[in-house]
């Protein structure tokens, strides 16, 4: 089917400018180490996204870009996948995971999308605490508007769900602070941004593995079968040494801006 085409350069402050991840190969490699550290190494490990990434990269070129300064030095990242959604709560992707494969699914079907998922945003750690995520996030959800996806939808991972990983995130996308702000930073950052919070996804990605991978990918050891908390898991990690195996649901949180 024909998607629409690649548009020009997205306005953003006259310091930065964001670019298709396609058009500045020399970045991939730089983007890869620091947007990497950003993320706790288990997510990475999604065996439900294996058979999806290289469709996306394929069909969805047009959409992952890279925030860059005026010299050219990489400062965040974005990307996220067109779906079709009737708007509903119901009609919601499972999450992370589910949005990805209703993305490429869809595209094979020939099912016109009217929705725009924002997938994941990294801003590197050195540049943190300047706005650039709202700057990266509001770029990429108005070009998506502009090319005709008028919904734009997020699967939102909590930073601050990780001290409470006991905390149900039906419960946790509640808390608020006396300013009525979500008590998340995260969630803050999109709902300052003027998104608003949809519905819990509980399940949004899996990730399995033996324990000894688990025992590497968390730098703590699990002698025994049982229930354990993670550093930056939102949730618990559930450990069967007899099967040889860890199990880690991980919740999101569904966020709406557009």
């Amino acid at each position: 089917m024909r998607w629409p085409g690649r548009g020009g350069r997205i306005s953003v402050p006259a310091m930065y400018e964001l670019i298709p991840v396609a058009d500045a190969p020399e970045l991939d490699a730089e983007a890869g180490e620091r947007f990497r550290e950003e993320w706790p190494e288990f997510i990475f490990h999604d065996e439900g996204v294996t058979p999806y990434r290289e469709r996306r990269v394929e069909y969805f070129p047009d959409w992952e870009f890279y925030l860059v300064a005026e010299d050219r030095r990489l400062i965040a990242g974005c990307w996220g996948v067109p779906i079709a959604w009737d708007g509903t709560v119901a009609d919601l992707p499972g999450g992370f995971t589910d949005s990805l494969a209703r993305s490429v699914n869809s595209y094979e079907e020939n099912v016109v999308p009217n929705t725009f998922v924002l997938m994941a945003a990294a801003v590197r750690s050195d540049e943190q605490g300047q706005g650039h995520a709202g700057r990266v996030i509001t770029a990429v959800r108005d070009r998506a508007v502009a090319r005709g996806l008028g919904q734009v939808i997020a699967p939102v991972r909590p930073t601050l769900k990780s001290r409470y990983p006991l905390t149900p995130i039906e419960t946790f996308m509640t808390w608020t602070r006396p300013d009525g702000l979500p008590l998340d930073p995260w969630l803050r950052t999109h709902v300052r941004l003027g998104a608003t919070l949809l519905a819990p996804a509980p399940a949004s990605q899996t990730m399995t593995g033996t324990v000894e991978d688990w025992e590497k990918w968390t730098n703590m050891p699990f002698p025994s079968t049982g229930t354990y908390t993670i550093p930056d898991g939102l949730t618990t990690l559930q450990i069967d040494r007899e099967a040889n195996t860890g199990t880690y649901i991980e919740p999101n949180i569904w966020l709406r801006h557009a």
